[in-house]
């Protein structure tokens, strides 16, 4: 398994356990990998801070942002996705975007269409 560390946005935290995005928080924070959340509600998941995304807060050291955001809410984050300079994007089930997409790879950013779950579940993330 890969010991590098990969700090993680999760863009669309919630603290709804019920969320795919709350899950992924869990998973990070079960295996020691650093994770941000940033969404627009506000609170806590597992000890990290929600940071608000209208806020477009500064990330530093992104390795992987792994969206929950539906194409349609992704288009005005385009930028600030962008500007995180992350190594790759993972686009979760329902996240799939070919404008961002494109966007990404000009960017030099892996794209990666995947369920960030069985990633972190099967050791691949």
């Amino acid at each position: 398994m890969n010991k590098e560390v990969k700090k993680t946005v999760i863009l669309g935290a919630t603290t709804n356990p019920m969320r795919y995005a709350y899950v992924a928080a869990e998973m990070f924070s079960e295996r020691g990998i650093p994770f941000v959340p940033v969404g627009i509600k506000e609170g806590e998941v597992f000890g990290e801070k929600i940071l608000n995304i209208r806020e477009r807060p500064s990330v530093n050291d992104v390795h992987t942002v792994t969206l929950y955001l539906g194409p349609q809410n992704q288009v005005e984050w385009y930028d600030y996705i962008l500007s995180l300079k992350p190594q790759r994007i993972i686009f979760n089930p329902g996240t799939e975007n070919p404008e961002l997409y494109d966007l990404a790879k000009k960017n030099d950013i892996q794209v990666c269409q995947a369920c960030n779950l069985v990633l972190l579940s099967t050791g691949q993330f």
